[in-house]
Parts: structure tokens; sequence; C-alpha cells
């Protein structure tokens, strides 16, 4: 199938996962609810023919491109493959509300412009495999920090006593909770496992163009880290959790695509 095709499909079929979430979420009688499975099957329908797009567009001759749109989109579809996969025995789909429509719209840029920037077929396996943990760890984090929000969203309806609408679609305050310090503990290890393989290539980091990536890459280890202690030793929860999730979200993101969009986008260097 043509390449752009693959692409238009996977959103058709993002864009279908979506509304089925979404008009779950939103309407409250469960009987006339669509089956949760009938979204979660369609988002992995999405995550196929995005695989086999990103596969056709990212795997060269010349290696492996990560340009500023293709990584993107790639980060996309791990955090999107996660989450559906994970949305099988968790209740965890209402994610996509957010995360679908970005997907879908990362696809169309994706299409729309293209940079180069290769990873050598020749590169060591090392490599290669840190840039598969790093992929992980930004992945796991997003979800986090969209979880994080619904939790905020969640935890001041029922304060105010309004847990009407899609609230009372959503799983109890404490699963919600369980499972967005699962997810930050799981992409706080992965992230450690990406410094520390990344420290192993890294040989002069001015020359490399790595400075503000390892900069902020710590700093966003620090914070996280700072947060999972917070919860273990003086048990935050709500809305310092929210705040230091997005925080450390944020400075990760400027760390590798802060970096990217400079480098490749405004300097243009390939």
């Amino acid at each position: 199938m043509n390449n752009t095709l693959l692409a238009l499909f996977a959103i058709v079929f993002y864009i279908a996962s979506w509304l089925i979430i979404s008009l779950r979420l939103f309407r409250s009688n469960a009987e006339t609810r669509i089956p949760r499975l009938t979204g979660i099957a369609l988002g992995l329908a999405g995550v196929a023919l995005h695989g086999a797009f990103l596969y056709q567009h990212i795997v060269t001759h010349s290696g492996i491109n990560l340009g500023f749109f293709d990584a993107a989109s790639l980060v996309a579809w791990t955090i999107l493959l996660l989450l559906m996969l994970s949305a099988i025995s968790k209740p965890i789909e209402n994610l996509g509300i957010a995360i679908l429509p970005l997907t879908a719209l990362i696809i169309l840029l994706d299409i729309r412009f293209h940079t180069s920037h290769f990873i050598s077929a020749d590169a060591p396996w090392g490599l290669r495999i840190h840039v598969l943990i790093s992929l992980l760890a930004y992945s796991l984090l997003a979800m986090a920090s969209v979880q994080a929000v619904l939790l905020a969203i969640q935890d001041h309806h029922l304060r105010h006593r309004h847990p009407g609408g899609f609230i009372r679609a959503l799983p109890p305050l404490q699963t919600m909770e369980a499972l967005l310090f699962e997810m930050i503990g799981m992409g706080f290890i992965m992230l450690t496992f990406a410094l520390i393989s990344g420290f192993m290539f890294l040989e002069d980091m001015f020359a490399q163009r790595l400075v503000h990536k390892t900069v902020l890459s710590i700093a966003a280890w620090l914070v996280f880290g700072g947060l999972l202690w917070g919860r273990f030793r003086f048990g935050w929860r709500g809305q310092k959790a929210l705040i230091w999730t997005l925080v450390g979200f944020v400075v990760l993101m400027l760390a590798y695509f802060g970096s990217k969009f400079v480098i490749e986008l405004v300097l243009k260097v390939g």
C-alpha cells in the first residue's frame, strides 16, 4: 500500500477510536454505550497502519531517519502502542482522548514536512538500544502527564462534589492515582537506563551538540526522582503530583525535541 495511504488510514482509525472513547466517556448510560474493546480495537488497527507507515518512512538504506517530525511520530506511535495494549487489561483507554487526535496531527505534519537525521546503518547496537530505551522513557512519562491532568480534573470535581458527567465513567481515584505512579515509576527506570547508556556514547558533548540535551535530561530525571521520593516519603498526590509531573515532562521534551527543533529546523544542521 502507498505510504501516504497508510498514514491517512491510520489517521481515520485513530479518529474513529477517539470518537468511540469520547462517546463512552461522556455518555453515562452504561446500557447504550459502545463496548470499550471496540475503541481499543480501532486504536490498535491505527497503530498497526501507523507502524507500517513509519517502517517505510524511517528505515532507509542510509540508516534510520529520526528527523524532527519522524521522531515525534515514532514517539507518538510508541505511546499509543503502550496505551492500547495496556488498556486491554487496565482502565486507561481514556488517555486516548488527548493522545489520539494529537497523534493524528503529528502524522499529518510528518507527511507534509520532511527532515533528515540519520542513525547510520553501521551504528553500534548499544546506541540503537539507547534510542529504544529513550523512546520508552519519553512515551511512559508522556502517558503519565496526560494521566496526571485527568487525575487532577477528577480530584477537583470530587472535592467540589460534582461527580457527574465524564467523571462518573472514570475508575476510582485510588486506581487512577496508582496507575499514575506506576507509569512514572516505570518511566523513571527507563529514563535512568537511557541516561546511563547515553553516557557510554558521550565523547565531547560540545562537539556533538549534546549539552542542552544532557543537562535537561538530567534535570528531568531529578524532577521525576524528587516526585517519587515525595510520594514515598510524604505521600504527595493531587495538585503537587500534577505540577511535578508536568514540569518533569516539559523539561524532558525540551531536552530531546527542543534541541532537535533548533538544530534541524532553525539551524538546519543535518
